[in-house]
Formats: C-alpha cells, structure tokens, sequence
C-alpha cells in the first residue's frame, strides 16, 4: 500500500526533475482549479522543474492549458497527442496522422451510439466536440455520478468492441470513460514526449515523477519508481494492481500542491 506523503525523503524528492501530472482531480478539484495548483505550478517552473499535464482532456481544453498555464507541455486525450508552446511557435504532435485519427473517431461514434442505447441516460461528454482522437462518455462532470457497478459494466461491454480488425481501447477516469483506437496511452506518449527533450541522454526513472488520482493513471504507476497519489484516489487503491508510491493528505489540487512544497524545497 502506499506510504504517506510524509515518508518521501530529501534525497527522492531532489532527484526529481520532471513531473507528469493528471489534470481533472489531480490538478482541480471539485471542477475547479484552486488557487494553490496554480500558484504551485509557477513556483516548480521557476524552481527549474518541468510540469507536463498528462491527461485524458479534449484537445480544446489541452491548448488552453498549454498556452496559458505555466507547464512544459501538455499530453491530451491519454496520449493521442501533445502540444507546447515554444518560442518557436506553438506545435502540435500525435503518434498517429490526425486524418487517422479523426476518421476512427466518427466511426466509434457509430459504435458507441448504438451501444449507449442499452444504458438509458448516459451520453457523451459535452466537449466530445473538440476532441481530436478519442470519444468519452461521460460519468460524472456536471452530472449525477453513474452508480459505479453499471460504469463497469459499460467499461466492460466497450473493450469487447473492435473496429476494422483493431482492439477497442478504454479506459476511465474520474468523470469519463475514454474510448479510442490506436497503441498510445498515458505512459507511451510520455515516453515519447521526453525523449524528444535535449536533456534525455541524462535522465534517468529517479529523475522522473508522476502524480495522479483514478484507474486511467495506473499505467504510469507501474512505469516510474517513485509516484503519487493525490487522497481522492484512496478509495479506488483496492482495484489498483499497482498502487502509487505515496499518497498525499490533501485531495485533488490541494494534495499537488502539497507535493510541490516538498519538491521545491529540497532543491
């Protein structure tokens, strides 16, 4: 089981160079951003260590985050692509060519619409519109929460689809079920986002972290040595097969800015 925040020591936390975070009850918290995120996310960045969200938002939401928060990037829709901004300009990269991407998209739709019919009252996400890749369903944003056993028998009844010969993809978060096609996850596109850095040849796991809160991150626990809970996930910790390393005390954006306290100061 996961140790407290508290058990972290000096020397984890100032090896930490990078760190991967989840957005929704990770960063916010009861569908808002606390003060305490943002002003935590500035003083890591000044502090030298680089934040990317890494998350299964749209890509509408991922260019606001990338353009006006203070991250190193953003990873949208669970890896389907991601976008910084540079001085350069502002980039935009997927594993997969969009127009792929795009066209799996519509044709899920089809798939997921006729599926929804058996599950009366459960559409999709209000922002499936600017998405890019995936489709999500959506469980509990601005909504009442869909009883946890029928969102696992949806869960379930998605990942037995396929689509032109290819395994359905799926998994949940805390407010959505995201549906896609293609081999990118949290973990993959990370992966491939760091390697493109200048620095890569020089880091190492230890130098990497990863925060999170729900099912969908548990490809990243079992990728890092050291990663972090925030509390809200500690009643979904039993369905984890690897849990994160440390979980802090304070919930969603409140616990991330908790973490970041720890790291900034022992730099």
């Amino acid at each position: 089981m996961p140790k407290s925040l508290a058990a972290l020591s000096h020397a984890q936390a100032k090896e930490i160079q990078w760190l991967l975070t989840d957005v929704d009850d990770t960063l916010t918290w009861q569908g808002q951003l606390p003060p305490e995120s943002l002003d935590a996310l500035s003083k890591l960045q000044k502090a030298g260590i680089n934040v990317v969200a890494v998350t299964g938002a749209c890509a509408g939401w991922c260019d606001q985050i990338a353009k006006l928060w203070p991250l190193h990037g953003v990873i949208g829709e669970n890896g389907a692509f991601w976008m910084q901004k540079k001085q350069s300009g502002f980039q935009t990269q997927s594993l997969s060519p969009m127009l792929t991407m795009r066209a799996q998209q519509q044709a899920l739709i089809k798939q997921l619409t006729q599926l929804l019919r058996d599950y009366p009252g459960i559409g999709f996400a209000s922002d499936q519109d600017f998405r890019f890749c995936d489709v999500a369903i959506n469980l509990r944003q601005d909504r009442k929460p869909v009883e946890a056993d029928v969102a696992a028998k949806l869960l379930s009844d998605i990942c037995q689809l396929t689509l032109n010969g290819q395994k359905v993809k799926a998994t949940q978060s805390s407010i959505h079920i995201n549906v896609w096609v293609g081999e990118h996850n949290k973990r993959v596109s990370s992966e491939r986002y760091l390697k493109q850095q200048p620095d890569f040849d020089t880091l190492s796991l230890s130098n990497v972290a990863y925060i999170g809160d729900s099912l969908n991150d548990e490809a990243m626990f079992e990728w890092l040595p050291v990663t972090f809970g925030v509390n809200n996930i500690t009643p979904l910790l039993g369905k984890l097969s690897t849990p994160p390393s440390f979980v802090t005390a304070g919930n969603g954006g409140y616990g991330f800015a908790e973490l970041a306290k720890i790291l900034i100061n022992a730099r």
